[in-house]
């Protein structure tokens, strides 16, 4: 046990079987419940653990986990209802990069995952304190625990030695481990989520006599919405409210309800939750407002003691179309249509929004979650019901904050390749941060930041409820498209041109027809219709000829989507001609997506039924459409690329940069930027390229620098530095293009004389060749965790703002986007993509700072200002860094929030 063990935090976390337990480092006092858990063990389960059966062996083993700490050695236990029911020990013997672990699991508790959850929690610690491998002996006939190691997801070996096996894990970092834990911890989450979204039993506590009371009115829902579970209210004033038998509190229910739905003042809570938490209610809806910190706090605490999800508080309610079920636990106007989008919301008036907005539109809504201040369950533990409910095809959020956004992005991007998920990306600007942290208690978080998250993990994000809605009506009716290439056809030209500048706007291309089209179109087409693109089929085109027209589109191998602009004429009213219905009535099935834009529509978007039984978007605006389909084209995209792979390193000394970086916050415990000999020892670590470079305090040391560094044109660099110094070139601390002993000399002596007091020292540098001035950094997001920039650099770089970010670790393709995002590409990738600069040295910089970054979490900030790239190599010019003492922390360690 170390002094790191004691001061971590205590967890909580999901068991196989959704059952919460807490995991927390094993103090001196727990010594009698220790005894306790082994004293407890069977004779059997005693001898599998010690490979004897000794009574004396459950002291011993207390005695030891208890004892006075000592480096190398670290100890958690699970506990549920104050009652310990496992431990799990690891001991280095406070050096090496090897630990002997063990593990014992209170006897009738085996199969629900203590065991595995403990040592998960194990690994994560031991990784920060360098240990590489746990080793354990078993008795061979121990099947449990060997099957423990087995399906961790980490490389075991096994070795027999008699009756006995020695297994070596090692502790690596795969995704095949990650995958496991997501896997273990997916299936615990949903299994938890049942009494919140399956209950059999539920207790409205709060619902008034009088209406008017938001109590009421769910309870009002659930019983007029055809709940078909158990369903009780609970008033001391009462014996029944809208038919529905009434109690005088929880404990006096004649059933244990699986979800309770507080609607009571805020004061009230707590003692309600735990008094809840005391009968066995397994889930809280809790919709009151207005719960200050110490109510909050003593909310969570009830919940996570007695193992109960809870949804909210601050929010609409819950909703589960099941018709087998029928639960309306929310207090909205109307009952959502029952159908295959997932919503889950934080703000209630969104909510409603998008409830109403899916029913009219015909998708209806599998569940519906208004997750309110979220202090437990999240759009994380959502996108993992819908994957796993057998009804949810389409996944809407709308989430303000984010607890765990790397797990999320890991949940989402899985998710994401089997239904689309569409987002609102609320707080893009200043102020709607501002009203988002006023709103929810949430942070602040950065619109770059949001829309790396969002498009690396495969999400749709939306900037209103609206294009939320127009973009999914589209998703949800039509397959997507392999390209971005449009049709538009229309019996209006005007109509046809505001499509193809919406489209345009929208980053689509109109590709002219090819001749085979054009007379294949003019062939089916009336009298001077123009066959370009848009198509401009006029006014007396016909159902019939319409239908033909957009069947011979969709079957070009040239277009990826097709648009339909019309408006209605008296030409068409007085033959009789539906051209809508030439749309719904396109006989075959479309291997690609056809959208209507009816200007005259009154709703901005609407699904008119065809017939083959399928769905056809109407937009009342091109530019919706269009938008729509962009939506679409990046979804398909982003389907059809491979995951991408996160580069090795060969030549990265990590160990040696972490011991840096102890030993720098050892000296300057409240953290600072580095100098620039600190920075390039640091940066050579993660072999990322600097030019020469000499460090100097005196005008004789900068002359001989100079002499030494000289290139070919004898010219150098002088910078200045003192501490606090960020923007060299806004303080007038460098110069450049020195030449000749005397301009160095002169050089060194004008800054020690501006900055006297401050200058501690200057760095030198040979003149950089002429070349592409880039900037690459990265900021350590206490939410986000480190965020990669890249764009174009030099003193501009802020007042241009050309930078592209993505979530570290960075694979493969991140570091393609990156590169290829800003608008400045095409000054690094040449005509016909070969770059006139060293793109895999560009690759091999970003690929190196993003390790850097996810190495070191108390890497604050980086800084690569000017990055040179030229066809010869890339080199950083000049780099900042700043270190913070920061707790590594792992995001993907199963606990609740």
């Amino acid at each position: 046990m170390t002094d790191d063990t004691l001061n971590r935090p205590t967890v909580h976390a999901l068991l196989a079987d959704g059952t919460t337990v807490c995991i927390r480092p094993v103090r001196r006092e727990d010594h009698d419940q220790v005894q306790g858990l082994f004293e407890e063990m069977s004779p059997e389960n005693l001898r599998l653990r010690f490979f004897a059966a000794s009574r004396r062996s459950a002291e011993m083993a207390a005695d030891r986990v208890c004892a006075e700490p000592h480096p190398g050695y670290r100890a958690l236990l699970a506990e549920t209802g104050g009652r310990v029911i496992g431990l799990a020990e690891y001991d280095s013997g406070g050096s090496g990069e090897s630990a002997e672990i063990s593990i014992a699991v209170a006897d009738g508790l085996h199969h629900r995952g203590v065991g595995t959850l403990l040592v998960e929690h194990l690994v994560s610690a031991a990784r920060t304190e360098g240990i590489t491998t746990f080793t354990a002996d078993a008795l061979s006939e121990n099947h449990e625990v060997l099957k423990l190691f087995a399906d961790l997801g980490l490389g075991t070996a096994r070795r027999f030695e008699g009756p006995e096996v020695r297994c070596t894990i090692a502790l690596d970092r795969s995704d095949t481990y990650l995958t496991a834990v997501e896997e273990r911890g997916r299936a615990a989450d949903v299994i938890s989520l049942e009494p919140v979204l399956r209950p059999r039993t539920v207790a409205v506590v709060g619902a008034g006599r009088k209406p008017g009371s938001v109590g009421r009115a769910i309870l009002h829902q659930l019983h007029a919405g055809g709940y078909t579970g158990r369903l009780f209210a609970v008033n001391p004033r009462a014996s029944s409210i809208l038919g529905v038998p009434c109690h005088p509190s929880v404990s006096a229910l004649p059933r244990t309800p699986d979800l309770a739905v507080l609607a009571l003042p805020a004061g009230a809570i707590p003692a309600t939750a735990e008094e809840c938490g005391k009968a066995g209610v397994r889930a809280l809806l809790v919709v009151t407002a207005g719960l200050d910190a110490d109510q909050g706090r003593a909310l969570l605490t009830a919940c996570r003691s007695y193992g109960m999800r809870l949804v909210g508080p601050n929010c609409l309610g819950i909703s589960n179309t099941d018709p087998e079920l029928r639960l309306d636990a929310t207090f909205a106007a109307s009952h959502p249509r029952s159908g295959t989008a997932g919503v889950a919301v934080q703000s209630g008036g969104v909510g409603i929004a998008l409830l109403d907005g899916l029913s009219r539109l015909g998708i209806g809504v599998s569940s519906f979650v208004s997750l309110g201040d979220k202090y437990d369950v999240s759009g994380n533990d959502m996108l993992q019901w819908w994957e796993s409910d057998g009804r949810t095809d389409l996944a809407l959020l709308h989430l303000e904050s984010f607890g765990g956004p790397r797990a999320f992005s890991r949940t989402a991007r899985r998710v994401s390749r089997r239904m689309p998920v569409l987002t609102v990306d609320a707080g893009r600007t200043e102020a709607g941060r501002r009203a988002a942290a006023s709103h929810t208690a949430a942070a602040a978080t950065r619109t770059m930041t949001r829309g790396a998250l969002f498009t690396q993990a495969g999400i749709t994000a939306t900037h209103s409820c609206g294009e939320l809605l127009e973009a999914a009506a589209l998703l949800h009716s039509q397959p997507l498209p392999a390209g971005p290439r449009v049709a538009i056809v229309t019996n209006a030209g005007g109509a046809g041109v505001l499509a193809a500048d919406a489209c345009a706007e929208s980053g689509l291309q109109l590709p002219a027809p090819g001749p085979e089209l054009i007379d294949d179109l003019l062939a089916v087409l009336p009298e001077g219709a123009v066959v370009g693109n848009p198509v401009d089929a006029t006014a007396a085109v016909t159902e019939e000829q319409l239908a033909n027209c957009v069947d011979r589109i969709t079957r070009n191998g040239a277009v990826d989507a097709v648009i339909v602009a019309l408006v209605p004429t008296a030409v068409a009213a007085a033959t009789g001609d539906d051209l809508v219905r030439a749309l719904t009535h396109i006989p075959g099935q479309r291997s690609k997506p056809v959208v209507a834009v009816r200007l005259e529509q009154g709703l901005p978007v609407e699904l008119l039924p065809a017939a083959d039984a399928t769905t056809i978007p109407s937009y009342a605006e091109p530019q919706a459409a269009a938008r729509a389909l962009a939506h679409a084209v990046r979804r398909a995209l982003w389907l059809a690329r491979p995951a991408g792979t996160v580069p090795d390193l060969d030549d990265v000394e990590t160990d040696r940069a972490r011991a840096f970086v102890e030993t720098y916050l050892d000296r300057h415990p409240d953290g600072g930027w580095l100098d620039p000999r600190e920075c390039a020892e640091l940066l050579g670590c993660y072999g990322i390229p600097q030019p020469p470079w000499a460090w100097t305090d005196t005008e004789n040391g900068a002359s001989l620098a100079a002499e030494r560094l000289r290139g070919a044109d004898g010219r150098v660099v002088m910078k200045g530095y003192w501490p606090g110094l960020v923007h060299k070139t806004a303080e007038h601390a460098v110069h450049l293009d020195l030449r000749g002993d005397s301009q160095v000399r002169a050089a060194f002596r004008d800054l020690e004389t501006r900055f006297d007091g401050l200058l501690e020292g200057v760095l030198i540098q040979p003149l950089a060749d002429r070349g592409t001035e880039l900037f690459a950094g990265v900021v350590q997001d206490q939410v986000f965790g480190p965020l990669v920039l890249f764009g174009l650099g030099g003193t501009a770089t802020e007042v241009l703002a050309d930078h592209a970010a993505r979530l570290a670790p960075l694979t493969d393709l991140d570091v393609h986007d990156l590169i290829t995002a800003p608008r400045c590409a095409p000054l690094l990738l040449g005509p016909n993509g070969t770059g006139p600069v060293d793109l895999q040295g560009l690759e091999r910089l970003l690929s190196g700072l993003s390790r850097m970054a996810s190495d070191l979490p108390q890497l604050a900030e980086a800084d690569f200002n000017p990055v040179l790239a030229t066809p010869g190599g890339v080199t950083v010019l000049d780099a900042r860094v700043r270190l913070l003492r920061r707790r590594p922390q792992d995001p993907y360690l199963r606990r609740l929030r």
